[in-house]
């Protein structure tokens, strides 16, 4: 028989036995494929450093309701539990729906995340039970507001309101709002469009999903590496227990789910009171508490209709809030101040793509994705290998690019900027790859070079190739002796390389620096002319330096 774990813990009013209780168990239980620190072990580096600002709840109280566990050892249960089948990994079908829609999405737009609507999934299930069970319409809209407690420093997170009650219906602090629980200066920043309809809704399921996966995604994490994973949950809401939570529900519903009609979900238990969406009906069967003793009966009110035997008035409807104005649509991305894309081959480019987006209004779109990638026959890269990246416009609609890193390959290509929206505005700037260069050469040592005629130089020439002060490596350079420092035709006698075949050549190409911008040349040798011959090095980029050679009979 499968452990239930059906009770919500509520943060800032439950005490840490019972949360260290439910987390034991849950050890104990030993679910498959789920990881947990042990009590009153190090809570790893997630904690050492939290994540910046206020997060996306507001440190609203959320649901720790675990999914049905393995108990090993009973008769008839298996380590391997299957999850399709069972009550819990059930998903209301416009939730799951949305769930789906958003990981595709960002599949296009940001495939270096890597979310899985399962992740968006388990913190759905934390945050409102899927939507208080999948009471949504048709659209994904929630049939009522699904809103937070009132976040006015008791007990939880102080903020002021920031919307004036547009989303959440109060004016003087906030409260987190959606099957998502956004507070509304979160969503005003990562607030998302996902059917199309022209609103931004939190409480829209299809909205909501689309908004938290592409949060979860900020910063450039990859949500396939376990330290990014932890870092955008504990972004949502920075604390370990709700760390292990959510990672104890993606857990459950990879190991599989299935679709159930929309207002059928299991919901959390209601009969503990204070939570998001905590109007909902309690659960038909209330789950026995994690330390297994029976909750007691509630208390049956007193004629009247109150506990204490008072009669009440019905209370005041309290009307929908207005929801605010529908943005316009995602228009036109325009450049925003890109200076000149170009590089030399292995060095970074300091000019930037800049982007500034806009709606149909004209005004610029804060939060929105843009796609940057490179196109064409180039190997230049974005930071970390890539060939594109998303990134979000900041309150100014703006977003720049990462610095592009220039290969070896010179020429021009194209980098692309696409705004993430249903009329997909594109815009492209041209970058150019220019040759390694150096702008000075010279040699290493001042030794004299002789050589007797019809005999080689002694001591080779070696020098060295800098750009703006810096070693300058993998520099073409060419060696020619020539006829005079005014007029560099190539000398037809006098000292001469030889090539592979050992035939005489007085111009060699395809010499290069080294690592360390330095260039050793081949053996020089000396016909039957004397006197004093130059021979002049030329760097990609201009650079020179002319060197004498003597060729004179040896002394008597």
């Amino acid at each position: 028989m499968a452990a239930q774990f059906g009770r919500r813990l509520r943060r800032g009013a439950t005490t840490t036995a019972i949360a260290a209780a439910a987390v034991a168990a849950l050890a104990a239980s030993q679910a498959p494929g789920v990881t947990h620190t042990p009590s009153g072990g190090s809570q790893g580096a997630a904690d050492e450093t939290p994540p910046p600002g206020t997060p996306v709840t507001g440190n609203s109280p959320y649901y720790t309701d675990l999914p049905p566990l393995n108990t090993p050892g009973k008769p008839g249960t298996s380590i391997d539990l299957p999850a399709t089948g069972t009550a819990e990994s059930g998903i209301p079908a416009t939730v799951l729906a949305a769930y789906k829609q958003a990981e595709q999405t960002i599949a296009g737009t940001d495939p270096g995340c890597h979310v899985p609507w399962q992740l968006l999934a388990a913190i759905g299930k934390v945050e409102s039970g899927q939507a208080r069970g999948g009471k949504v319409d048709a659209d994904g809209t929630t049939l009522s507001p699904i809103l937070g407690p009132v976040l006015n420093g008791v007990g939880f997170a102080n903020i002021s309101d920031t919307d004036n009650g547009a989303y959440d219906g109060d004016s003087t602090h906030d409260r987190a709002v959606g099957p998502m629980q956004f507070i509304p200066s979160t969503w005003e920043t990562w607030g998302q469009d996902a059917n199309a309809d022209g609103l931004r809704d939190p409480n829209n399921i299809y909205d909501a999903a689309l908004a938290a996966g592409r949060y979860l995604c900020a910063d450039g994490r990859d949500l396939a590496v376990k330290a990014d994973l932890d870092r955008a949950i504990l972004g949502y809401n920075h604390s370990q227990e709700y760390l292990r939570t959510v990672l104890s529900w993606f857990e459950y519903y990879k190991r599989g789910t299935h679709e159930v009609p929309d207002g059928t979900g299991v919901l959390p238990d209601a009969t503990v009171p204070d939570s998001p969406g905590s109007t909902q009906p309690p659960s038909a069967t209330p789950s026995p508490p994690a330390s297994g003793t029976p909750s007691p009966p509630p208390t049956p009110p007193k004629p009247g209709g109150d506990p204490g035997g008072k009669p009440t008035a019905p209370p005041t409807p309290t009307p929908p809030p207005t929801p605010p104005p529908a943005p316009s649509p995602v228009t036109r991305i325009e450049d925003a101040g890109t200076g000149e894309l170009a590089a030399m081959a292995g060095q970074e480019f300091t000019a930037r793509p800049t982007v500034r987006v806009k709606n149909a209004a004209g005004r610029t779109v804060p939060a929105q994705a843009v796609r940057f990638e490179i196109v064409g026959d180039t190997d230049a890269l974005f930071p970390g290998g890539k060939k594109s990246v998303v990134l979000y416009t900041g309150a100014d609609g703006t977003v720049d690019a990462p610095a592009l890193q220039a290969g070896e390959k010179t020429g021009t290509f194209t980098v692309r900027a696409t705004a993430a929206a249903p009329l997909a505005p594109v815009i492209d700037f041209t970058a150019t790859v220019t040759a390694r260069a150096a702008d000075a050469i010279a040699r290493t040592d001042e030794k004299v070079l002789t050589a007797a005629p019809g005999a080689e130089f002694a001591d080779t020439v070696e020098v060295t190739a800098t750009y703006k002060g810096a070693i300058a490596s993998g520099v073409a350079v060419t060696a020619t002796m020539i006829t005079a420092a005014d007029n560099p035709a190539v000398n037809d006698k006098g000292p001469y390389f030889k090539d592979a075949d050992g035939k005489t050549v007085r111009t060699l190409t395809e010499l290069k620096t080294d690592a360390n911008g330095v260039l050793e040349l081949p053996k020089i040798y000396a016909d039957d002319a004397t006197g004093t011959f130059l021979l002049r090095l030329t760097t990609e980029g201009g650079a020179t330096v002319t060197i004498e050679l003597e060729v004179a009979a040896p002394a008597a």
